[in-house]
Order: C-alpha cells, then sequence, then structure tokens
C-alpha cells in the first residue's frame, strides 16, 4: 500500500510567519506533526510519502503514485484542503482525512471517502482494521479520551528539517479551563493528559539523533495543565538539555498563573524555554468575566506578565476584542496595556465562533450567527453580530493593530521588555541565527523606513543586555512580518466596509519598513 500524506497550505497571516522565514532561508515554520504521528501508527510494511504544500508544489506524479491519500488539516487551511481533495478525487484517489477542520466542520469536505475524526489513538485502529476486512466505514468518531503515553514517535524522516525553522513535539493534550470561544476542550477535553517523562526524553533524543540543532515547539494546549507532571518531565528534561550542551530552544502555551509558580517558571528557564505564549485576551474584567477566562480576573495581569519576563520568559500574548462586554474603551484599553506591559509579539484578534463551542451555541440560539469562520481571528472576517456593530468593531480593531505595529510603538515595545526581561537562554548562536542577523542589516538596516529604530535598538542592547541581542535582532524582523500583514489585514477591511455599503473611514498610515 502506497500512503501519500498531504498538508494544505497556510495563508498569509499573522501566525504564518512567512515574512520571516526568508531571513532565515527556511521554508515554512514547522512541519505537520499530527500526519507524522499518524504516519508512525500505519503499517510498517507500506510505503509512506508526505507532501507539505507549505514547502513543495504537489505535483501529478505525487498524487498518482499513491493508493490512499491521508489528509489533515486547521480550519485556516480549509479552502487549501478542499482544493486537494477535488484534485485527488480527479485521479480517482481514496481520501482519508482527519484533524481539527474535519473534526469540527466535516461536512464542509466533500470527497472524502473516509473520515477518521476525534483523537487518532482511537479511531484510526478501528478505520484500519475495517480496511484490512475489506468494509471500511465512511466516518469514525468517538468521544473517548486516549492515553497518549502509547502515543508513537513522530517519524521524521518523512520530512526534510532544513526546509523548517522549528520542530514540533506534544507533551500534553487538554486544558483545565472552559473558554466560551475556545475548542480545546472540544477536541482534547478538560482533563490534562501528559506522556511520561521517559517518552518525552525518548522523542527530544529521536530529534537529536534526526541531527535537529535548533528551535522546538512544546504544541501543548496548555503545557502547564498539569502542574505537578510538568515539574516531573522538566527535571529530567534538564540534565538531558545539560548533557547534550542545549541543542534545543523551547517554547510552548500556558495560562497566566504560571506567574504565581515561581518554582515552574525557573524550571523551565533552566530546561531552556525562552518563549511562552499566554492567552491574555482583554484587560477589561467583565468581558473576561462573560468568556469564563475567570483565571485570568484573579491575577494583576500585569505584575504577571513582568514576572515571567523576569525569569527568562518572553511572554507573547494572545488578545481579543468584540466581547458582548467591550465598549469602545476597550481598544484604547488594549493599546495601552500592551504597549506599557511590553508584549512585542501582540496577536490580537476579533472574536470568531469556532464551530460547536460554547460561544458558537450561544450565538446561535440568539440568532447572531451569520455564517463560517475561516479559523483565523487575527482579520477581518466577523461571523456574527456584535453588540458594538460591525463598523466600531472593525474600526476599533484595525486602530489597535495600525498603532502597535507602527515602528515607532512596537520598538518602544521591545526596549519595555527588555528592561524587565532577564535571558537565561543557554547554547551557541545558531547558523540560522547568523544569516538571520546578517541580512536584517541589509532589509532593516539600510533599505528600510526604521533603520534608526534598528541601529538605536542593537546599539543599546548591546550595551546594557548583550545576551539578549539575538533575541533583539529576531524581534526587530518579526516586525517587518507584523508590519505587512496588518497592512494587508487594513486594506481587507476597508474593502469589507465598501462591500457592506458603509462610508470610508479614515485609518491611520503604517510608516514602510
Amino acid at each position: 500500500m502506497n500512503i501519500l500524506f498531504v498538508y494544505p497550505e497556510y495563508p498569509d497571516t499573522f501566525w504564518s510567519f512567512k515574512h520571516v522565514l526568508k531571513f532565515i532561508s527556511k521554508k515554512a515554520v514547522f512541519p505537520p506533526l499530527g500526519l507524522l504521528t499518524i504516519a508512525s501508527m500505519l503499517p510498517g510494511q507500506w510505503k509512506k510519502r508526505l507532501v507539505d504544500l507549505n514547502v513543495r508544489e504537489l505535483t501529478d506524479k505525487h498524487i498518482e503514485w499513491a493508493d490512499m491519500i491521508f489528509l489533515s488539516a486547521m480550519l485556516v487551511q480549509k479552502k487549501s484542503a478542499q482544493k486537494i481533495i477535488r484534485r485527488c478525487k480527479k485521479k480517482g484517489k481514496t481520501v482519508v482525512a482527519g484533524g481539527p477542520a474535519f473534526t469540527t466542520q466535516h461536512e464542509q469536505f466533500r470527497g472524502v471517502d473516509h473520515l477518521v475524526l476525534n483523537e487518532a489513538e482511537i479511531t484510526l485502529p478501528r478505520f484500519l482494521k475495517d480496511l484490512e476486512n475489506g468494509r471500511p466505514e465512511q466516518v469514525y468518531t468517538s468521544s473517548e479520551r486516549p492515553d497518549i503515553t502509547k502515543t508513537p514517535i513522530p517519524m521524521w524522516s518523512l520530512i526534510r528539517m532544513e526546509d523548517y525553522a522549528t520542530m514540533p513535539i506534544q507533551y500534553s493534550r487538554g486544558c483545565p479551563f472552559n473558554c466560551e470561544f475556545c475548542d480545546i476542550i472540544i477536541m482534547n477535553g478538560r482533563v490534562p493528559r501528559t506522556k511520561t517523562p521517559e517518552q518525552m526524553i525518548k522523542e527530544m533524543q529521536s530529534l537529536y539523533k534526526a541531527g535537529w540543532r535548533d528551535s522546538v515547539f512544546i504544541v501543548d494546549d496548555n503545557f502547564i495543565g498539569n502542574k505537578t507532571n510538568a515539574k516531573q518531565m522538566l527535571a529530567q528534561l534538564i540534565p538531558w538539555q545539560k548533557k547534550h550542551k542545549y541543542p534545543f530552544k523551547l517554547y510552548t502555551e500556558a495560562s497566566i498563573n504560571l506567574a504565581e509558580d515561581t518554582e515552574l517558571m525557573r524550571m523551565m528557564s533552566a530546561a531552556n524555554f525562552y518563549k511562552v505564549f499566554l492567552g491574555i485576551e482583554t484587560p477589561n474584567m467583565d468581558s473576561l468575566k462573560e468568556c469564563g477566562k475567570v483565571l485570568n480576573t484573579r491575577i494583576n495581569i500585569a505584575q504577571a506578565v513582568k514576572r515571567i519576563q523576569s525569569n527568562g520568559l518572553q511572554v507573547m500574548g494572545g488578545f481579543i476584542v468584540g466581547f458582548d462586554s467591550d465598549t469602545e474603551n476597550v481598544f484604547d484599553s488594549q493599546i495601552r496595556f500592551i504597549q506599557d506591559v511590553g508584549i512585542v509579539t501582540a496577536m490580537v484578534g476579533v472574536l470568531i465562533a469556532l464551530p460547536q463551542t460554547r460561544l458558537w451555541h450561544r450565538l446561535q440560539a440568539e440568532g447572531r450567527l451569520t455564517g463560517d469562520t475561516s479559523g483565523e481571528n487575527t482579520g477581518c472576517c466577523i461571523n456574527f453580530i456584535p453588540k458594538m456593530g460591525k463598523e466600531k468593531l472593525l474600526k476599533g480593531y484595525t486602530n489597535i493593530l495600525s498603532t502597535i505595529y507602527s515602528p515607532k510603538q512596537y520598538y518602544r515595545r521591545i526596549d519595555i521588555f527588555l528592561k524587565n526581561y532577564k535571558p537565561t537562554a543557554r547554547g551557541m548562536v545558531s547558523v540560522k541565527e547568523l544569516k538571520a542577523f546578517l541580512k536584517s542589516i541589509w532589509n532593516i538596516g539600510v533599505l528600510s523606513g526604521p533603520r534608526y529604530l534598528y541601529w538605536k535598538l542593537l546599539l543599546k542592547t548591546l550595551l546594557t543586555k548583550a545576551k539578549a541581542l539575538h533575541l533583539a535582532v529576531e524581534l526587530a524582523i518579526l516586525g517587518k512580518h507584523f508590519d505587512k500583514i496588518t497592512k494587508r489585514i487594513l486594506k481587507e477591511s476597508k474593502k469589507a466596509k465598501l462591500q457592506d455599503g458603509l462610508k470610508s473611514e479614515p485609518y491611520l498610515n503604517i510608516s514602510s519598513y
């Protein structure tokens, strides 16, 4: 049996980081972990190939070689996935699909022969058994939560690691919290399930043996969902990193109560974690209560962020506008908070109703849903009727982006962040980072608008916090990406207003990089 794994293309968004990749000579941020793991779960005698459309083109020869096409996708990859399905069906191929997009919206993907939904450790063996017996069904689904200590190591041999900026590893699934807008609990439940420390070391060792020496993204729903287990794992990861001279720089996602556990933060720093994404959402307490993000109301968010930064972890923040409790003051509040705390990578999005979430069901019952979502919240695709009105919401949202990603405000945040930040990351500067630095000198320091801000940042960092110089360069490069995406969103917003028959409103201009 010849199996072709196909991963759809990501659109150009804040999260794609496409405009950063050229600085580090990479084609995509990370490979499709789900498909690589599925590959390890299929019979060993089957022949397997993978085509990641973010890295290379899917050719007719690829499709013709295969007996079956295995496809996985996030919601944001929906259009690309639909094109792949149509193309493969024209070639008469059997298509097997699973993953988040198919689990929540499988009815929107016509032509799929077999849908293997929910968590594959449960549903995939059932499909394979039926396939062997010649009676495969169309849909396989289950609410059962598998024991992920039995999940195999991904099949890294299917990819060219040099195509990617970072490698993904999963430690846990599930999140103990129940935010109204989030679909994590639909996918993975509220009880965090973790791999064993020994299992994680084996996965790290597999990457090391494959030749990887760079950043690793721990792709958990919430890395600290089970703090006790996380500490036990870190206790083994710390000496492994030290023994191997810190080959991996780690980053992950967590909840803001990380700031309350000094021991955990210090252990993460000792294990060479250097970044963490937090779902901050909003400084509006009423909106936090509305969406069920009660945890964030019990802590001083600004102090928490600074505490995490002072323990060697750069905070990347997720923010949302458009809650029912939001007033027109929320836009200025978001700007002030992001700027004053120094969250450089601030992913600000409009609230969207993801399929099957508590928010989706509530808005549907209220008659406020207006359509499907692309899965991309950092844009202008609103799929519900906001209480403040669509026009006010889009105007306020684009004002946030045009302000925080203007060069002056962006570099100001870097400066504030570096004042709070205490570098602890270990390991040598990589060839990738050196190449990025040299390219940034020309592309930002010579050619672009904020060259003065760029050189000022590098000189000040070199004199006051030299160990963070590589991070200052990284953030300057990220600014190029954020600028381009922000301009595209502003353009789309104006177009949307014209299509809605609204009178065009003035927008703040963004200086070019």
